[in-house]
């Protein structure tokens, strides 16, 4: 850590630290954070999970960390988007694309996520996340997708904008609301 960054707090996965008038969080302990894009015949895959934090449940793409645990420590960010995809919705993938890396929140924390784009999937298992995650699956029509995110919203659900970014990436241009 350099000299004129202090350390505020920290956590078992987070530090909060200072310098120059800012305060930022840290991830500690991981080697990337991905999120896929993923589309199967003419549908996105989407996962919906409650999250703590906004007390809501949310409507993201698959998305996680690399190298967040000591059996993947210095994991690579494309292994861990497969590993996610996997363990998230149950799909694999024919054809990975890199899209990009950037930043998820600029003023707020040093993350930059790495998007890929994922095609040609395959089911080959159920899904829904490891212990707690407790992830629903949602496959849901490209041409339809503005609508049908809209009445989750409008249901008192939460759309990531990631999702957008996904949408995008696939060559879908939905509207938010």
């Amino acid at each position: 850590m350099p000299e004129d960054v202090k350390v505020l707090g920290e956590g078992k996965f987070i530090r909060l630290v200072a310098a120059d008038g800012w305060e930022w969080a840290e991830r500690m302990k991981v080697s990337g954070v991905i999120a896929v894009a993923a589309a199967a015949r003419g549908k996105i895959i989407l996962t919906e999970q409650y999250r703590r934090p906004l007390k809501a449940n949310v409507i993201e793409v698959p998305a996680g960390l690399a190298g967040d645990s000591a059996e993947d420590a210095g994991e690579d960010v494309e292994l861990a988007a497969r590993r996610e995809l996997l363990e998230e919705t149950g799909y694999e993938a024919r054809k990975w694309e890199r899209m990009f890396d950037g930043p998820l929140s600029v003023g707020m924390t040093t993350e930059v996520v790495s998007f890929f784009r994922a095609t040609g999937l395959k089911k080959v298992s159920e899904g829904g996340g490891e212990g707690f995650e407790n992830i629903t699956v949602h496959e849901v029509s490209l041409r339809k997708a503005a609508e049908w995110l809209a009445e989750q919203t409008a249901a008192g659900k939460l759309v990531d904008p990631k999702v957008y970014v996904g949408l995008y990436l696939l060559g879908t241009a939905a509207k938010s609301r």
